[in-house]
C-alpha cells in the first residue's frame, strides 16, 4: 500500500504526525513530509488512524 496526499487539501495540521510519527513529520516550515510512502505491515494501523483523523481528508491509500 502507498500513501497518497492530496496536497491541495493538506493544511499540515499534524494529526497524522501524532498518529504515525515514523511515517509523517512537519518540517521547519510546517509543511508535511511523508517519510515513507510505502506502508509496512507494522505501520498499517497507525497510518489508518492518521488517514481517518485527518481533518481535511487529505490522506488516502492506494494499491500502487
Amino acid at each position: 500500500m502507498k500513501i497518497v496526499v492530496d496536497w491541495g487539501r493538506c493544511e499540515a495540521n499534524g494529526v497524522c504526525v501524532r498518529e504515525a510519527p515514523d511515517v509523517f513529520e512537519l518540517n521547519d516550515k510546517d509543511e508535511l513530509q511523508v517519510l515513507s510512502e510505502t506502508v509496512s505491515p507494522g505501520a498499517r494501523a497507525r497510518v489508518d488512524k492518521a488517514i481517518h483523523g485527518c481533518p481535511k481528508q487529505a490522506l488516502s491509500l492506494s494499491e500502487e
